[in-house]
């Protein structure tokens, strides 16, 4: 879903508090001039033996159904990727070091084919390793743009399409076609890696020592449900704000936008002033507290608690109705924030947290003045029931949560909590999520976590968590708290590159290749070196240039001010 929320989120009506962040992130002009001169150290090795990258060369480790649609060999610091025709991904990746591009062809089933792409580097530069990149929401097309950042670090680096080609908000293709939900679910990556790890192999004559997956959002839960549906596919797992539980996370968004249109509620329905109204509130209250205008609060919104007295407007007569919310409202309000349990009082879904507001109007619809959002129906129009005339009006909650978990469209949801295969190969796992996240909410890491753990007793020896304060959902962060989220997880390098003109489109700029600041490089050192992550240091820039930089602390630990500089990660303590 990261795609999505990047499609509305920059575009949206509080777009206004990104462009401080687009201006302060160009401050360090230096490094922006250098990146555009330099490559990557690691990526700077000559290789005088020559790529090979033609059809030709991959013939012998073909398999009935797969075939080579392109090769193409990559300059160094080029640009490759199918640019706008590529509807989930249009973004190519560019600077990348001397790569062989390639794309493959694969028969799933009698009805549905799926793509994949391979960045193979020289075989001087090449470290056995291997890295496959994530998708976002029901994108459909290769993600060539995050694919780029993985020769940087020396890897061949795969991604698929997921069997279609689509932006991330359209889900018709799905529509009467459970072949194609399958492979998006699971098919086309589970397929994609294995015959891709042969294609690796057999390119450079050697084998893969080891393997990785990065991806976010429904990276996330692709990564998430390939360990668990072939756990030898991976040796470390990076998963940020993963949407693993999805067949609950869209009926959860089809019912906030449901008790935004409720027809027999129309007091309590929220437009674009009553959002205002709310956000504006929230913030005043959860901002203007004294430890977060000094800067020693870690998390902006942790521990605020609202007081919906400030927000109600007072008895009739009294003060200005346009600046206030009806009980009403503030009735819906409150049931976008609290968990969604089902009949029997059982959680189906944690609810939004505090300060995710600004995501609302642009990922699902709440705000907006138009009586019904397109994205919020359509999963139960096209995935559950095959009904183009479908609408919100229609909505049945509990009908459409016991049709949602009976058809589980495409197999998708990642809940096979028992991973003892995976943790027997000593994989590891590393999870993060952004604590305002409005589109995947925070909670439902923790959920995934604790039922690990209630299936496998501890998991700290495979599994860990990081909350990064302040994030949104995958990257990104509001102005004007600017919480440090630069951490190297997936996308964010190639949105400071692409979108903010910083950095090199791998890694965390200033800190390329270092673990402490890269969690990519952190898992990597995790399995390869045994060295178990205990905290990140996430990083971000003030429209002065000054660095700030604060630990992301291992769940359930929590960053607390000690004392010194508040933009040190040094000052900091986890506790």
């Amino acid at each position: 879903m990261a795609s999505l929320l990047h499609k509305r989120f920059r575009l949206g009506p509080t777009s206004a508090r990104l462009i401080p962040l687009l201006l302060l992130a160009m401050a360090p002009l230096l490094y922006i001039v250098l990146s555009l001169f330099l490559s990557s150290p690691i990526s700077a090795q000559q290789c005088s033996q020559p790529l090979r990258c033609n059809d030709a060369t991959f013939q012998p480790f073909l398999s009935t159904g797969v075939t080579i649609e392109k090769t193409f060999e990559v300059p160094a610091r080029g640009t490759y990727g199918e640019g706008p025709s590529n509807l989930g991904h249009p973004a190519n990746a560019i600077g990348i070091p001397n790569v062989c591009a390639v794309t493959v062809r694969v028969k799933a089933s009698e009805k549905s084919t799926y793509r994949f792409g391979l960045f193979l580097p020289t075989r001087c530069a090449w470290n056995q390793k291997f890295l496959a990149v994530g998708n976002g929401a029901q994108s459909g097309g290769i993600n060539w743009a995050d694919m780029g950042q993985g020769p940087h670090y020396n890897m061949a680096t795969l991604s698929t399409d997921t069997g279609h080609n689509s932006t991330g908000d359209d889900l018709k293709w799905g529509m009467n076609d459970k072949d194609k939900l399958q492979d998006w679910g699971y098919r086309a990556l589970k397929g994609s890696v294995e015959i891709g790890k042969k294609l690796v192999a057999g390119f450079y004559g050697k084998p893969i020592t080891y393997s990785y997956w990065s991806g976010c959002s429904t990276g996330g839960r692709q990564g998430l449900k390939q360990m668990q549906i072939a756990p030898g596919s991976f040796d470390g797992v990076l998963v940020g704000a993963p949407a693993w539980d999805t067949k609950h996370l869209f009926p959860w968004i089809a019912r906030l936008a449901a008790t935004n249109w409720n027809a027999s509620n129309p007091e309590g329905f929220f437009g674009g002033r009553e959002w205002q109204l709310l956000n504006a509130s929230i913030w005043d209250q959860c901002i203007s507290r004294p430890e977060v205008k000094n800067g020693t609060a870690a998390d902006p919104f942790g521990g605020c608690v609202l007081d919906w007295n400030k927000m109600i407007c007072p008895p009739q007569g009294a003060g200005d109705p346009n600046a206030c919310l009806t009980k009403p409202q503030a009735d819906t309000a409150r049931k976008w924030y609290a968990d969604w349990k089902d009949a029997n009082n059982k959680l189906v879904f944690p609810g939004l947290p505090l300060g995710s507001e600004p995501a609302w109007p642009q990922v699902w619809g709440i705000g907006a003045d138009s009586r019904e959002p397109k994205f919020d129906s359509d999963y139960i129009r096209y995935w559950l029931y095959n009904d183009e005339s479908y609408s919100l009006g229609d909505y049945d909650e509990e009908q459409v949560l016991a049709d949602s978990r009976r058809i589980n469209p495409g197999n998708a949801t990642a809940d096979q909590f028992d991973v003892t295969e995976f943790k027997k190969r000593n994989g590891k796992v590393l999870m993060y999520h952004g604590t305002v996240d409005g589109v995947v909410v925070p909670g439902t890491s923790q959920v995934y976590y604790d039922e690990t753990v209630k299936k496998m007793g501890s998991v700290d020896e495979f599994m860990r968590l990081f909350y990064v304060p302040g994030m949104y959902h995958c990257s990104f962060t509001d102005a004007t708290i600017n919480a440090p989220w630069i951490m190297g997880g997936a996308g964010q390098a190639v949105a400071l590159q692409q979108l903010l003109g910083l950095g090199k489109g791998w890694s965390v700029p200033y800190f390329e290749g270092n673990g402490k600041y890269d969690a990519l490089v952190a898992l990597m050192d995790w399995v390869e070196k045994k060295q178990p992550v205990e905290k990140l240091i996430a990083t971000t820039w003030e429209t002065s240039g000054k660095m700030k930089q604060r630990p992301i602390c291992k769940y359930p630990a929590k960053a607390k001010y000690n004392r010194g500089d508040v933009y040190s990660a040094d000052s900091w303590i986890c506790a």
